[in-house]
């Protein structure tokens, strides 16, 4: 399996030497590999990803390595009324005179839905056929059982999701891979936007993105740019547009792809953007076709409302250093931001609940430089009492509104940003849930956004849902001030509230949402329904929505006309459009369904998607692939949010696990016998080790004699010597975790936790649910699964307890350790673990077959040293603490061996302590 992160790189270098110089956008990854590739669990290759990708376009790249040459991509995308239907087209050749592996990837906007796909090799179609995720699910399970490899590779990164497959192609044979998806356009900012990530590293021969737009409304404005565009290339992008039809084009020559007349490198590189909007003579527009509607509803020049915003902002411990400046820096631009009819207030949640007033405060310049002066001075501490910090929150609201120190038309929003998740007060998230849902009472939008990964974003979503909002993950990056402020331009311009689009309901049936809480500038609502006559080709429509100067917006449509430019229309368009939202919506209700209802939201939105064979989180799609031995079987799925492979989010109080660090660091564990994995956010990849010493050594994991705190492991064997290993297993069975600044020391066994501080010793068993603070420590234990550890300067730690059957005849009980927030270590941070806290860089050359068919050999460059390395794969427990997740990575051998500074018998220590 492929993993990849959500940060960009530059790709392994020795890519750059295997690779010949040849241009392709960053739409789809098709790249050739040695047949010894094809029987692992997951492909050992590393690859860029998009940043911010808007839109229906998806984003590829393109490696070509022996014999392989692709002579043919092609986007071909055609948007009517907002409905993208996208299909992607790559041809291939293996010029070779022996089989090759050849990979297809493609990354899509997450609102996507894949639709179809088919590999044709040397004139046979293998089409792809879209089942129930559990009958799909049953063939990937046949699959595994007989040794093959199955499921396609799928992540998460901020708004894409990955497609992948590969086969094996024979000398002098083609193959032709397509693939199509489609997606409602949704208008943000006044326009409609598509974004490409164009980074090419090949030049191609028949390159071109093809884009067909029709509006019925009529095009006002059509945009295309590039910001790698020069002169020359200025001329290769072909817009036109007039009354309803709007095309652009982009096929640069080989000589325009190159940087000059001599290079062999692509002048290609960076953002390449499509943007449009369309007429609005009136405030809506209704559409007919063949018996179903969509109705879009976008009025202009309204009167904004003003908006009563409670910023909840969590300011715990973990927040500290990079999140919480930060958060900082982004209140501070949103602040001059508000406009002064605005109300607004600041509360903040750690331990305790702190507030800036005691009331809604009117947006006045002195106010706002009062505003500024608080936020510079927050600080971040202590737990997460998140319920207490939306309580808060909801009660100065209602005070407002109660005592009238707020306009009765206007709208107001909570934004709660948090990190973590409850810890401290109410932290039963189900308690939360209704204690919230409650107190809004329908009044107030919630909007929730999750800071990093650490977060249950499930609760969070499920929370907004229920109060008409939405939650949005926050990614922990150099642009995070960014993504908090875009989030909020999104919502700072509300114009209608309590909007309702009313149809004849002995007309309509099978209608989509239709009533909504608020309706920003810049923004677009769009309803779609089925008439219960077929034949019918007009319809009323009765909109309201509550502004600033009127009671009621009301108007009424008149016919809408079915359309004919069938050049520019796909199908039954606005029957997939309606099904499309009709999907969407569902699987959106069911976030927050239970029991009978959650059952019949999801046989309908199941149903819905086979009939339009949409690739939902309710089906997957089975690829059926030529092999030598006969037809391999992979599974598409549709990923759900928030899963990348570097920061595994976990499910319930588990999730504390995957709080990663910075993407900028490597993130170190050990877990298993003892496996020691370094994941590589730069290079998507990972290296892992192992120890081989005897029971009752001890190793020093983490030494950092700046913030006082070192971690050391004694190994444990099985309970008894296997005769037949060559190398005996051992695993961790004790750590010893001290800050000696703070005098404190913590000792963990599979049986018991102990905490000396000074003189006094307190204990605890696995059995226990705890939450401690003392002296400078946070002691959380989640009963019978792990326990987090923050110390002093914010590092933090989660011990992950193995459970194995007490009558297991050979294993026993054993411990894992994953380190949170690594960065508040020192740079002096040394051990077998703590050295890896600090980037390190490699590169691979001259993969080759190993002793074991399944696992090639490679040569790694690291730290000026030249080692043999092995593909294989170590097992992580942040997901599945039970189980584990396989994660590729290099193996390096003989102890890990040029890789760690010195020898491994340099970290043998005496103590624990």
């Amino acid at each position: 399996m492929r993993y990849i992160s959500q940060r960009r790189h530059s790709g392994f270098d020795w890519i750059s030497k295997a690779v010949l110089p040849v241009v392709l956008p960053n739409f789809l990854w098709l790249s050739c590999w040695p047949v010894l590739l094809a029987s692992i669990n997951y492909y050992p290759l590393s690859y860029v990803t998009a940043s911010a990708l808007f839109g229906f376009f998806s984003f590829l790249n393109l490696q070509v390595v022996n014999g392989m040459e692709i002579y043919s991509m092609k986007i071909d995308s055609k948007v009517t009324s907002r409905f993208a239907h996208n299909v992607i087209t790559s041809r291939a050749v293996n010029r070779g005179n022996v089989s090759k592996e050849v990979f297809f990837d493609v990354e899509l906007p997450k609102t996507a839905f894949i639709t179809n796909f088919s590999m044709t090799i040397d004139g046979v179609t293998y089409p792809g056929t879209i089942k129930e995720k559990e009958a799909a699910k049953k063939q990937y399970e046949k699959a595994v059982s007989r040794g093959q490899t199955a499921g396609l590779v799928k992540a998460s990164g901020r708004k894409t999701e990955k497609f992948t497959v590969s086969v094996n192609i024979k000398a002098a044979s083609k193959v032709t891979f397509e693939l199509s998806y489609e997606e409602l356009l949704k208008r943000q900012f006044g326009k409609y936007e598509m974004f490409i990530k164009v980074k090419p590293k090949q030049l191609v021969k028949d390159f071109e993105i093809e884009v067909d737009i029709f509006e019925p409304q009529g095009i006002t404005e059509l945009e295309a740019e590039g910001t790698f565009i020069t002169n020359e290339l200025q001329n290769t992008i072909k817009k036109t547009f007039s009354g309803k039809k709007g095309h652009i084009s982009f096929k640069p020559t080989l000589a325009q792809q190159r940087r000059c007349a001599s290079c062999s490198e692509s002048v290609l590189d960076g953002d390449f953007t499509v943007r449009y909007d369309v007429k609005r003579t009136t405030p809506d527009n209704l559409q007919i076709v063949n018996g179903y509607f969509v109705h879009f509803f976008a009025p202009t020049n309204l009167p904004k409302l003003s908006k009563n915003i409670i910023f909840v902002l969590d300011t715990s411990g973990s927040m500290s250093g990079r999140e919480i400046e930060q958060t900082k820096e982004a209140m501070l631009k949103i602040l001059d931001d508000i406009k002064e009819d605005d109300f607004f207030n600041f509360i903040l949640f750690d331990s305790e609940i702190s507030t800036w007033k005691e009331t809604l405060i009117k947006a006045t310049p002195e106010n706002l430089d009062e505003a500024r002066k608080f936020v510079r001075q927050i600080s971040a501490q202590g737990l997460t009492n998140l319920h207490g910090g939306l309580m808060r929150g909801i009660d100065i609201l209602n005070a407002a509104h109660e005592e009238n120190l707020v306009p009765k038309r206007s709208a107001s929003i909570i934004i709660m940003l948090t990190d973590g998740q409850p810890n401290v007060g109410v932290s039963n998230t189900q308690e939360i849930e209704k204690a919230v849902k409650k107190a809004i009472d329908g009044r107030y939008t919630l909007y929730n956004l999750g800071f990093g990964s650490g977060v249950d974003y499930g609760f969070l979503e499920r929370m907004a849902l229920e109060n008409k909002g939405l939650a949005r993950r926050i990614y922990p990056d150099s642009d995070t001030a960014l993504q908090l402020q875009g989030f909020y331009d999104e919502v700072s311009n509300p114009m209608l509230i309590d909007v309702e689009l009313n149809y004849p309901e002995n007309e309509i049936s099978d209608l989509t949402t239709n009533n909504f809480k608020h309706f920003y500038d810049g923004s677009e609502i769009v309803v779609a329904g089925r008439f219960v006559d077929s034949n019918q080709n007009h319809l009323c429509v009765d909109v309201r929505g509550e502004g600033v100067s009127m009671d009621f917006f009301d108007l009424s449509e008149q016919t809408a006309q079915a359309f004919q430019e069938q050049q520019y229309i796909f199908g039954e368009y606005i029957e997939r459009l309606w099904a499309y939202l009709t999907i969407e919506q569902l699987l959106e209700k069911r976030i927050t369904a239970t029991g009978e209802e959650k059952e019949n939201l999801t046989a309908q939105a199941l149903a819905l998607s086979l009939k339009y064979k949409f690739v939902t989180p309710l089906t997957s799609m089975v690829v059926t692939k030529p092999e030598e031995n006969g037809n391999e079987e992979r599974i598409a799925d549709k990923p759900t949010e928030g899963i990348d492979i570097f920061t595994i989010v976990l499910p319930s109080t588990s999730q504390l696990l995957s709080r990663a660090a910075p993407r900028a660091f490597q993130v170190p564990v050990f877990d298993g016998d003892p496996h020691f994995i370094i994941s590589v956010p730069q290079k998507k990849d990972a290296i892992c080790f192992n120890i081989n010493e005897n029971p009752g050594m001890i190793l020093n994991l983490i030494n950092d004699p700046v913030t006082g705190i070192t971690v050391n492991g004694e190994l444990i064997g099985d309970k008894r010597p296997n005769s037949d290993a060559k190398i005996q297993n051992s695993y961790f069975g004790k750590l010893g975790i001290a800050n000696k600044h703070l005098d404190v020391k913590l000792t963990v066994t599979p049986e018991s936790i102990t905490i000396e501080n000074g003189d006094e010793k307190t204990g605890f068993t696995w059995l226990d649910s705890v939450t401690l603070q003392q002296a400078g420590l946070t002691l959380i234990i989640n009963r019978k699964k792990n326990l987090v550890l923050s110390m002093g300067s914010g590092a933090s730690f989660v011990v992950v307890l193995h459970q194995v059957w007490k009558k297991h005849p050979l294993h026993q009980d054993f411990l894992g350790l994953y380190t949170l927030k690594s960065d508040k270590l020192s740079e002096q941070t040394h051990g077998l673990l703590g050295q890896f806290f600090r980037p390190i860089d490699f590169t691979i050359l001259e993969i080759h077959p190993g002793s074991d068919p399944k696992k090639p050999d490679a040569t790694m460059i690291v730290k000026n040293n030249e080692l043999t390395v092995t593909r294989g794969w170590q097992k992580d427990y942040r997901r599945d603490p039970t189980h584990g997740v396989d994660i590729p990575c290099w193996f390096v051998h003989d102890n890990g061996a040029g890789l760690i500074d010195g020898i491994h018998t340099d970290y043998i220590v005496s103590s624990l302590f």
